[in-house]
């Protein structure tokens, strides 16, 4: 093993200075690059071999296990009685201090932990019995509203004081209530959830000092890793164990600061020197990942935020390439660009695994992945699916298909219940059986339910006679327009709704899966929902044959795609970050949420120092969205890095950059009218043209045509069309998909 001062030279002068840290509360504000966790390692070691620290008296908290198995790893190659050190997560720190001392605060002996299927188990059995929940409530809004509560340390009835009337669409007193019967139910089972791990922790050591005292004995010289992402429960439990020897060292970086969704509060890094007056403070700011060009444009981009603490990274590597900035025509031009660029970088000698796409929402890897696969560019979905594989595109396709096929019993199976309808497994039972005997489908079983079943037989009624309306409209629409038609209509943007942040990126998924039909009837004139149904399900078998390469997901050397939150963490030789628009990046909500735009300003600034070496940025010019083209407008976060990147066209050819914003465009037209947007109320409607009779029209399938009557007025207003080719037809508008000759 290395003597204390010789540990000290192999670090630079910032990290040696930090690494020295004896007694007393000090923050390190590490940047991205910086070497953070080599600087932990070896300010570890120096407590050990320089000060005569114990092993057994020294904690470090990380975020992940894999981070913690990383630091376990790199300890045991530096220090003498590594094993001895408490190296562990927030949680399972909680885990092992609740099986020595859980007694006391009336856990018993060998209590379960719950995991995410456990605890919807549980919510479930307990909704039932909680007036204002109704049938259609989803648990994991619950879950959601319940894991936000105990991550700020609220009881059941904290909750309901402090929320507003309704939380996540739930009124606030049977969210409370739900609350209560769930910690009761898990009390009496002996359990425990996740987010126990660190509130019982917390409410075990505040009822019980003793025993704080004991697990004080045990961490005596105690380390945070990624302290900007604490939440106010691990704000409270890392106080109590630094309460009595205050021997706190946090490191962390305020520009990263990219979790407020999962309940990460800023202010708990922004804050230390005024919860620790004595705190030193050490800044590592030499960066070994990032070339000089790349690291002036995140300077110069994360200086306009407000909310941090000075700090300026400082490049070891020299220029380098220069950045890059390509602004499409459109979506598409985006992600050809992209795929010419990978496969440019390959054939220079850059492995495919060393370059990443960077997005800011899920939605947008669709567009990518199809243009990396026209290219036979080898890609894998970081924290993610393929597109055609995530299960609202899987829900809404097999509306789709049983919509042109009412055999398809499996089909039925998967959407049956989603929204619920009131059909149990029991009665879907009796359904099936009745159709084997019959020798018939289960759709034609459902149209029979008041027939098989002694109770609720009209639910399976009403669920045939809306896949009736389904099969109808499948032979009236384009592609697009029914699966907006099947979206809205199925109950699907309703049940999303309910699920929180995690509904709202489904929904964003959905309104992608209507653009890929826009687009895919652009190409494929008089295309039917049958025919873009075959070509999706060729898209994912293609993934599927993928997934089975190798017991992997992909082959080793791909592409990696994944979102900007996911990458934190990570580093790639060269990035593509995609989508640099207002509205994406920064993302709409954010324009409304107080702090919103210094977050996504963290977040692009996260994505540019994953770049070791290249870096591109794109943006296009007009965007697909809700089956609908429109122009886009820069994000303003390309407007403060002026001078720090290239503008160039597909060919890499250098061009004069200038701010666009909606007013350099003129407004597109779509190709053809859709049918009303899938989220109502927020998405622009088409197709709701106030018609008097006598209009020449056009229909994406039916043709040229002339109105000859109209009824109806607004969302309702039906005409009756006499088209050339198909003969009359009545239409509701608001779905009819026509325009105007």
């Amino acid at each position: 093993m290395t003597s204390g001062s010789d540990l000290l030279s192999q670090l630079n002068p910032n990290q040696a200075e930090a690494a020295d840290h004896f007694r007393g509360p000090a923050l390190v504000i590490a940047g991205a690059g910086s070497g953070k966790t080599r600087t932990l390692i070896y300010r570890i070691a120096h407590l050990i071999q320089h000060y005569g620290v114990d092993p057994g008296q020294i904690l470090a908290v990380t975020f992940t296990n894999k981070a913690a198995a990383e630091m376990r790893e790199r300890a045991s190659h530096l220090i003498q009685g590594a094993d001895r050190l408490w190296i562990s997560t927030f949680h399972s720190a909680g885990v092992r201090i609740l099986r020595a001392y859980g007694e006391y605060i009336g856990l018993r002996r060998g209590f379960v932990i719950y995991d995410d299927d456990d605890q919807l188990d549980v919510l479930k059995e307990v909704m039932g019995t909680v007036p204002g929940i109704g049938p259609d409530t989803n648990p994991r809004v619950l879950r959601s509203i319940l894991d936000r509560a105990k991550s700020n340390l609220l009881s059941p009835g904290e909750l309901e004081r402090q929320a507003e009337r309704y939380i996540s669409g739930v009124p606030k007193e049977a969210a409370a209530e739900v609350y209560r019967r769930y910690e009761a139910r898990k009390k009496a089972q002996n359990a425990i959830d996740f987010g126990d791990l660190i509130t019982e922790t917390v409410r075990l050591f505040q009822e019980v000092p003793g025993v704080l005292e004991r697990v004080q004995d045990r961490a005596v010289f105690i380390h945070v890793d990624e302290y900007q992402d604490t939440n106010k429960a691990q704000y409270e439990l890392t106080r109590l164990l630094a309460s009595r020897d205050r021997n706190l060292l946090v490191v962390g970086d305020p520009d990263q600061s990219i979790y407020k969704f999962r309940g990460a509060d800023i202010q708990n890094i922004l804050d230390f020197q005024k919860d620790y007056p004595d705190a030193r403070v050490y800044r590592l700011e030499h960066n070994y990942r990032s070339s000089a060009r790349v690291l002036g444009l995140a300077n110069q981009l994360i200086e306009n935020n407000t909310e941090r603490l000075e700090k300026t990274l400082k490049p070891v590597k020299e220029d380098g390439h220069p950045v890059m900035f390509h602004r499409a025509n459109d979506h598409r031009g985006e992600g050809d660009f992209v795929a010419e660029w990978v496969t440019r970088l390959h054939h220079e000698g850059r492995k495919f695994s060393e370059i990443a796409i960077l997005y800011r929402t899920n939605a947008q890897s669709r567009v990518i992945e199809e243009s990396l696969r026209r290219g036979s560019i080898p890609a894998k979905i970081v924290g993610g699916v393929g597109f055609y594989d995530r299960r609202e595109i899987r829900d809404i396709l097999s509306y789709a298909r049983l919509s042109i096929n009412p055999s398809d019993d499996v089909a039925l199976r998967r959407i049956i219940g989603r929204p619920k309808r009131g059909i149990g497994d029991t009665a879907l039972a009796k359904l099936a059986e009745w159709a084997q005997i019959n020798r018939t489908s289960l759709l034609a079983a459902c149209a029979h339910g008041e027939e098989i079943l002694d109770r609720g037989g009209s639910k399976p009624v009403e669920f045939a006679r809306l896949m009736q309306a389904f099969a109808e409209a499948a032979d009236v629409y384009s592609p697009g327009g029914f699966l907006r038609y099947a979206i809205e209509s199925s109950g699907y943007v309703d049940l999303l709704r309910q699920e929180g942040q995690e509904g709202a990126v489904r929904l964003e998924n959905l309104e992608e899966l209507v653009n890929a039909a826009e687009e895919w009837s652009q190409e494929h004139e008089g295309g039917t929902i049958q025919d873009f149904l075959d070509d999706a399900a060729l898209l994912s078998s293609v993934d599927d044959m993928r997934a089975k390469q190798e017991n992997k997901n992909v082959p080793e050397d791909s592409v990696t795609l994944m979102t900007l939150h996911n990458a934190k963490g990570l580093e790639f030789p060269a990035v593509f970050i995609v989508g640099a628009e207002e509205g994406l990046l920064p993302s709409k909500n954010s324009l409304v949420e107080p702090g919103g735009i210094e977050e996504e300003r963290r977040l692009f600034y996260v994505g540019i120092t994953r770049a070791m070496e290249r870096l591109f940025l794109t943006a296009a010019q007009n965007r697909m969205q809700y089956g609908k083209t429109n122009s886009s407008e820069d994000s303003r976060f390309l407007e403060e890095i002026q001078g720090g990147f290239d503008t160039v066209d597909q060919y890499g050819q250098a061009q004069e950059y200038r701010q666009k914003t909606w007013r350099d465009y003129r407004p597109t037209v779509p190709a053809r009218p859709t049918a009303p947007s899938a989220v109502k109320n927020t998405s622009p409607l088409t197709g709701e043209l106030a018609y008097r009779g006598g209009e020449q029209v056009t229909h994406p399938k039916f043709g040229a045509g002339q109105v000859l009557a109209v009824a109806g007025v607004g969302d309702r207003q039906e005409v009756t069309v006499h088209f050339a080719s198909a003969g009359t037809k009545k239409l509701l508008v608001k779905f009819a998909s026509l325009s105007r000759a």
